[in-house]
């Protein structure tokens, strides 16, 4: 489905039924990225997913954008689809622009998915280096080549200025000060193989928190996937 909203128009998807949840994906990729999540939850919750503007089948923005305006995004789609205070999960730069969000908007709970806070993360080879540990994981082939197809297209030097700048702008903000005004029950996700965010940007992280955990799982940045059945029991108990 597409909607127009004030500075952007954006393709979305919503299923499910229950109380809702709003999945935020991460730089390079789009809906698919998170839907394997979503198709676990839709069973007893009310998913909605974005392409955030610049990625899938959303424009471009105008201009270069901060990790503000894409949590005004969020506001403005939340607002218009009638959601009240939902579950926000948000995966590396969505998990940013989801730390950004429930700093000054009622949540009802947090997830975020290997998402740096503190500290930028280093974007060199980042397509590379994610596509060899994925090469080394059984049965993620699949994957693989989505994100070759999805991410490689995206990556740093293949995008167009507005985007460059874009990146540039959301990969150099410090969040702290919004971390620390998150007052809901927050669950950090992580894998002990990320070579994008480390133990001690997810520490951090936890402890500036008013109510966090971080949970350490097998994998790579990518560990929300790469653990599916254990993600979906810890998000059960969690919720």
């Amino acid at each position: 489905m597409e909607l127009k909203l004030e500075k952007a128009t954006i393709h979305y998807v919503q299923y499910g039924k229950g109380k809702d949840v709003v999945l935020l994906h991460g730089w390079g990729q789009n809906i698919e990225m998170m839907q394997p999540i979503g198709d676990i939850l839709s069973s007893n919750y009310r998913v909605t997913i974005l392409d955030f503007p610049g990625f899938g089948k959303s424009k471009e923005p105008d201009g270069a954008w901060s990790i503000s305006d894409y949590a005004a995004v969020v506001e403005q789609l939340i607002q218009t689809l009638k959601i009240e205070k939902p579950i926000i999960m948000g995966h590396s730069f969505g998990g940013r622009v989801a730390i950004c969000y429930s700093a000054f908007h009622p949540i009802e709970k947090l997830v975020l998915f290997a998402s740096p806070c503190f500290k930028v993360y280093n974007s060199d080879n980042l397509k590379v280096r994610t596509l060899k540990a994925l090469k080394r994981l059984p049965g993620m082939n699949r994957l693989g080549e989505y994100m070759k197809n999805y991410i490689g297209s995206r990556d740093y030097k293949a995008a167009s200025p507005n985007m460059r700048q874009t990146f540039v702008n959301v990969v150099n903000e410090d969040l702290g000060n919004y971390a620390r005004d998150i007052e809901e029950p927050t669950l950090i996700i992580w894998g002990e193989e990320d070579m994008e965010v480390t133990y001690e940007e997810e520490k951090m992280l936890e402890d500036a928190l008013v109510d966090g955990a971080l949970i350490v799982l097998p994998g790579t940045h990518y560990a929300y996937l790469e653990n599916l059945p254990r993600v979906a029991s810890i998000l059960e108990s969690f919720l």
